[in-house]
């Protein structure tokens, strides 16, 4: 991990981003819309020939194209098995249809994709049937996403997620000297039980996921849940794509996980052994917040979203939660 370019998004002006469609054939009407996206820049373009689409620019320095394109390819995989998500659309360009594409923006490289606009609500997650509905098109998902892993894309495991996140931390020296000592100790102990449970869970089935399966990634239309992005695709076990639908108190949540479950084993296997990895994977959810934070702070966007940031009150609440994670991890798993 490391700090992302200041002036990333300096150059996407609205003219900028529609000249960069127009040269791939997609003509606006000079209507646009930026949508809420921290990680990307995301715009609802409508096009003269009454089209509405999505184009999203990605962060500059954090993906590779190599990682961008695997992303493609699975949404276009699960797409073919009319698993409904929107992937993006191959455009026309010197090189043939493309879904990746690039445009040189006063100088400065950027990369983008199009999809079709496809709106949704929330799911009411206090619904059984809609747990259940959840439950199957995640377990379709997994279906495909375990023929084979991810070359380019990331791992999901304290190795990989966790460790490189709180080193990111340290290494730039951004927490406060006075809160440095409490946090890095809880920080190292959390990441050390976290492993201790991945250990105990092995060996673990590893597939390519979603990656960050929350509720505000999923849509709910009348024929059903789909997704718009697959942006945090990852190889990893199975629960990734579960544990944070849950919520409420132990009891609460083991129901919520069952009913999950009754329609995800009507297309994949569950390995109980990973209910040990729902409190080790919000660990690793909380350090990386953290330094995903931090790694785009030059970024105008962040402060403004974030004021709290940096600060000791920040840090010291920080310290608490992974001292509670640690309590949580030391609990039984989930009894389904």
């Amino acid at each position: 991990m490391h700090l992302l370019p200041a002036d990333g998004y300096a150059h996407l002006t609205p003219p900028a981003v529609l000249e960069a469609l127009d040269g791939v054939g997609l003509r606006g009407d000079g209507r646009l819309l930026q949508l809420n996206s921290y990680e990307n820049r995301v715009f609802q373009v409508f096009l003269e020939d009454g089209r509405v689409v999505v184009a999203k620019f990605y962060r500059p320095g954090r993906w590779s194209d190599a990682q961008i394109l695997e992303e493609h390819a699975f949404a276009l995989e699960l797409a073919e098995q009319e698993i409904p998500v929107v992937p993006p659309m191959p455009l026309d360009t010197a090189r043939g249809p493309q879904t990746l594409i690039e445009a040189s923006i006063e100088g400065h490289r950027h990369r983008f994709s199009v999809s079709e606009r496809r709106a949704g609500r929330g799911p009411e997650l206090d619904d059984t049937d809609t747990l259940r509905w959840l439950g199957r098109f995640i377990g379709r998902v997994h279906e495909v996403g375990a023929t084979r892993l991810f070359a380019h894309r990331r791992q999901l495991d304290p190795a990989s997620f966790g460790v490189p996140a709180r080193n990111l931390l340290l290494e730039h020296e951004l927490i406060p000297p006075a809160q440095l000592p409490a946090w890095q100790s809880a920080c190292d102990a959390a990441l050390a039980l976290a492993q201790q449970c991945f250990d105990e869970a092995a060996p673990l089935r590893t597939l390519r996921l979603h990656g960050d399966c929350h509720p505000g990634n999923v849509l709910w239309r009348d024929e059903g849940p789909h997704v718009v992005d697959l942006d945090d695709a990852c190889n990893g076990p199975a629960m990734q794509d579960l544990w944070m639908l849950l919520s409420g108190d132990a009891s609460a949540r083991a129901a919520q996980l069952r009913e999950l479950l009754a329609g995800y084993r009507q297309f994949m296997r569950f390995d109980e052994r990973e209910l040990l990895l729902i409190e080790p994977l919000r660990t690793l959810r909380m350090i990386h917040h953290s330094a995903w934070i931090a790694e785009r702070w030059a970024d105008p966007a962040f402060p403004v979203a974030f004021p709290w940031f940096g600060t000791a009150a920040y840090w010291s609440q920080q310290t608490t939660h992974l001292r509670e994670q640690l309590e949580a991890m030391n609990e039984p798993p989930l009894q389904l």
